[in-house]
């Protein structure tokens, strides 16, 4: 150990060599690598991993053109991080109608598309058949995949609706919903939903919606909001019941973390301003792709972060560029404005030393 070295890098550097020997880390140790100081070291060995664990061994970095259609921002949760949401009387909620989605759907396809996600607020007049009335006419008219219903909406409709999460799910499928995006985990820690979203779904019960899915042979991605109210522990912790999870169902086919965007929101005022930085949201994005040994795709938040923190991604942990984000409404109701086209998304995986390469939800490429 030189004169620089602390006891925490040291314990991380035997801790990385586990992890690049194939073994399996403990909470523990995924607590003890954000406790170090060596972001190079982390970066370094993040980026080993990524390569190993990627289902193509080649040199590309995928990204997927697709755009986010928030249905509705009517929402009864309440949750403290969002500045989205609106109450059902305001002047500025909505609820829109098909032929609105039907457009954004069109513009989409005419720039190469081949998903849309969607995603809304926890409206409570929006049963089950609303949303097989609305999957249902977007697959009769267009052919597109559909990545939609994040667990806490799903679990919001199941209890409006009166029918249970299994049967839920499946009438969602047949109806069309083609995959679940993995909004609305935050953190999986009950303690930390207690305080910023009490209204909306348990930890066990996210867990659930994709382990029912995922068995009815839907994938999903699964993601982290963290930066806020949660420990180091509690961000560990989280990347256990995703591990765990995916030891079971095996549906996760990425994994997406980004720093809480603290403007407009409740939560700002209870805990101030606090920003998460680059260099936190790099050794964040390192121990997951470290920690999550069974989840081969991890995700850089451009969106949240800028293109150029967006690129270092690529030599932290991250395989992925993410979507094109032709529309984005819920990040930027938070003051955060990023955007980047098909053109700029690849100059920067080329200009980082990879191959750019687009791709479906599922990772295969197109």
């Amino acid at each position: 150990m030189n004169a620089n070295t602390t006891a925490s890098d040291s314990q991380a550097e035997a801790i990385l060599q586990k992890a690049l020997d194939g073994h399996r880390l403990s909470r523990d140790e995924g607590v003890a690598l954000f406790e170090a100081n060596d972001l190079t070291l982390l970066g370094n060995v993040a980026t080993r991993l990524a390569r190993q664990r990627r289902k193509n061994a080649d040199n590309a970095v995928t990204y997927i053109i697709d755009r986010n259609i928030n249905y509705t921002n009517v929402c009864v949760t309440d949750c403290s991080f969002c500045a989205f949401y609106r109450k059902e009387d305001a002047e500025d909620s909505y609820v829109l109608p098909f032929e609105t989605i039907a457009q954004k759907i069109d513009e989409i396809l005419q720039h190469g598309g081949r998903q849309i996600l969607m995603q809304g607020g926890h409206h409570k007049d929006l049963r089950i058949e609303y949303f097989e009335d609305l999957l249902s006419r977007i697959k009769e008219r267009f052919d597109i995949h559909i990545h939609a219903l994040s667990p806490p909406e799903i679990v919001h409709t199941s209890k409006i609706s009166k029918i249970s999460l299994k049967e839920t799910i499946e009438r969602l499928k047949k109806a069309g919903l083609d995959s679940i995006p993995g909004g609305g985990a935050e953190i999986l820690v009950d303690r930390v939903r207690r305080i910023i979203s009490p209204k909306k779904c348990s930890t066990d019960q996210w867990l659930e919606v994709m382990d029912i899915a995922h068995r009815l042979g839907l994938p999903t991605t699964a993601t982290m909001m963290f930066g806020h109210v949660e420990t180091l522990a509690e961000r560990i912790e989280h990347l256990d019941r995703l591990r765990e999870q995916q030891d079971k169902s095996g549906g996760f086919t990425a994994f997406i973390p980004w720093p809480f965007q603290a403007g407009n929101t409740d939560l700002r005022k209870e805990i101030g301003p606090k920003k998460t930085s680059g260099w936190e949201y790099l050794k964040t994005l390192a121990v997951s792709r470290i920690y999550l040994d069974n989840i081969p795709n991890i995700q850089s938040s451009w969106v949240t972060q800028g293109p150029k923190v967006g690129q270092m991604a690529l030599y932290f942990g991250a395989n992925d560029m993410g979507s094109t984000m032709f529309e984005e409404n819920v990040v930027s109701a938070a003051g955060t404005v990023y955007h980047l086209d098909e053109e700029a998304i690849r100059r920067l995986i080329t200009d980082s030393g990879y191959t750019p390469q687009r791709r479906t939800m599922r990772y295969e490429y197109v």
